[in-house]
């Protein structure tokens, strides 16, 4: 069984900064990618950052500079450090591991349950 625990998210002002957590846990052999995607209300799920087990990082266009995504393998911890967040940011927020697990030789997508980020004065 395998979990991924999310957490940082909240109400915060426009201009303002938030870290959200994810951490995986359970029978885990490896993890490969790991990222956050996020879907606003009647838009569909879309990418924010992913960073590969090697640390090389991935950002959509409208988060660059803005929003960084780190990770702590020890910890098998993905981190999303977002910073001068705007309205348009507002949405719910999931992250995503690819991973192996014990006893198995394929790799597979887990998902968080997802973690609500507003941007609202």
């Amino acid at each position: 069984q395998v979990q991924l625990v999310e957490s940082g998210g909240g109400l915060v002002q426009p201009g303002g900064s938030l870290r959200l957590s994810c951490a995986a846990s359970g029978s885990i052999v490896s993890i490969n990618t790991m990222g956050w995607y996020r879907q606003a209300l009647g838009k569909q799920r879309e990418l924010v950052a992913d960073i590969t087990s090697g640390g090389m990082t991935n950002y959509a266009d409208s988060v660059k500079g803005r929003f960084t995504i780190s990770r702590d393998n020890g910890k098998k911890t993905v981190y999303l450090q977002m910073n001068s967040l705007k309205p348009e940011d507002t949405a719910v927020y999931y992250c995503k591991t690819t991973l192996r697990r014990t006893g198995l030789i394929s790799w597979s997508d887990y998902w968080g349950q997802g973690t609500q980020v507003t941007v609202s004065s």
